[in-house]
């Protein structure tokens, strides 16, 4: 059944028949389901090709046939209505894929006018995940994003984007609130990298970033991210500079206006400044605008230009990078006050704890030779059991007196 009768059938006002519908493809889809292994399928997407750039079309192409071969191999809908005095007033569908792709080929590609179509076939099977059981895995942890330095401030010139290392920070934070999954705070204003050529490997011994560490523990963060922008430059500075004969030259499409954007994406753990991942992203876009019409990273104007646009997918993909990333990581927070056999912890229901939760609780030590050194956990054998949950913070209790343990403040409690 195709996701677009659901979606025509939702603007056409009938949210009852587009709940029934639902049910059935979700039946069809337990009933009907495919091998655990992999299997051969073929998907269709389409894109438009703008300013020419049929590579990039071809890429949104392939990327919209692979969305079509995972809704094929496995779906599932969930509906949610609003009802008031028996009335659905409000109807809203998701559907969702799990699926993941391997040997995919082109095997088809056809344009008419500006318009791409691209059939894709690839083994398709079930997506893998190691963390599906994890208990961890309805708990949300507390993320810090800091700023991202721009590595060559003279590049942001055109288009006068020099507050992309607080602006950029500020999109992916957006994104990842709108997801859901983790607690975010904000330090787009905090620079962690006094040398962003080097960034991340100005460290002290074992691996500790000292401004981590100090972000993490003043903002109670379990990870930071922050990362370097290192290349905002334009194909032919010559192009954008003011007089006549290089204006007309744009006015005739005589000029390369591609731009470049390349952003490393680094993920920190908070309580060791270990990091946890690491990766590059890069696009190019033509840079559309005119001298002053675009003022600002990620203003009206820069949205609108197909260089605004590559970033804007490139944000998207930071996102979804940082979610993945931590979906499988333990939630940890610190103990914040021990009295006996009560323990404090440093976060509550705001992180999805509730009455009840389980937690283990480990010691945390440094030795006396590597004091900055990152600290080293020691499980305590003990756990403790949550009866009071608030929103920044619960406590709860353990099997013995805490001085009997040594388990004290700064100590951590994990959820694996």
């Amino acid at each position: 059944m195709s996701v677009a009768i659901f979606r025509r059938l939702a603007l056409a006002g009938h949210p009852g028949l587009v709940v029934l519908m639902a049910l059935a493809f979700v039946l069809v889809t337990i009933l009907g389901a495919r091998p655990a292994g992999a299997v051969v399928l073929e998907g269709v997407g389409h894109a438009s090709i703008i300013n020419g750039d049929v590579d990039a079309a071809r890429e949104k192409a392939r990327e919209a046939a692979l969305r079509d071969l995972a809704l094929q191999y496995e779906a599932s809908v969930s509906t949610r209505d609003t009802m008031e005095n028996g009335v659905i007033t409000h109807s809203r569908m998701e559907l969702a894929a799990s699926a993941q792709a391997r040997q995919v080929r082109i095997v088809d590609e056809q344009r008419s006018g500006n318009l791409l179509r691209v059939t894709v076939r690839a083994d398709v099977s079930a997506q893998q995940s190691s963390c599906q059981a994890s208990d961890a895995l309805h708990l949300r942890k507390r993320v810090a994003i800091a700023g991202f330095p721009i590595l060559r401030p003279d590049q942001a010139r055109v288009g006068q984007i020099g507050d992309a290392g607080e602006n950029l920070p500020q999109q992916i934070q957006a994104r990842l609130r709108s997801r859901g999954n983790l607690q975010i705070l904000s330090a787009s204003t905090s620079s962690l990298f006094g040398d962003a050529i080097n960034a991340p490997t100005v460290q002290l011994n074992n691996n500790q970033l000292t401004n981590v560490l100090r972000l993490a523990r003043e903002m109670g963060a379990q990870f930071v991210v922050t990362g370097v922008i290192r290349d905002l430059g334009i194909a032919d500075p010559a192009a954008w500079n003011t007089s006549l004969w290089a204006g007309f030259k744009r006015g005739i499409g005589a000029t390369d206006r591609s731009r470049r954007f390349a952003v490393d994406l680094m993920v920190f753990d908070g309580f060791s400044g270990s990091p946890v991942y690491q990766e590059r992203f890069s696009a190019t876009g033509d840079w559309d605008a005119e001298p002053g019409s675009s003022v600002g990273f990620g203003s009206a104007g820069f949205q609108k230009t197909a260089y605004g646009q590559a970033v804007a997918g490139i944000v998207d993909r930071m996102a979804s990078a940082v979610d993945e990333a931590l979906a499988c990581q333990p939630f940890m927070t610190r103990i914040a006050r021990v009295d006996g056999r009560t323990v404090t912890l440093d976060s509550g229901a705001t992180a999805g704890l509730r009455p009840g939760d389980e937690l283990h609780l480990y010691r945390s030590a440094r030795h006396w030779t590597t004091l900055d050194g990152t600290p080293e956990l020691t499980d305590a054998g003990l756990t403790v059991t949550l009866n009071n949950v608030h929103p920044d913070f619960s406590s709860g209790r353990m099997s013995q007196d805490g001085r009997e343990v040594n388990i004290q403040r700064d100590d951590l409690a994990i959820v694996w």
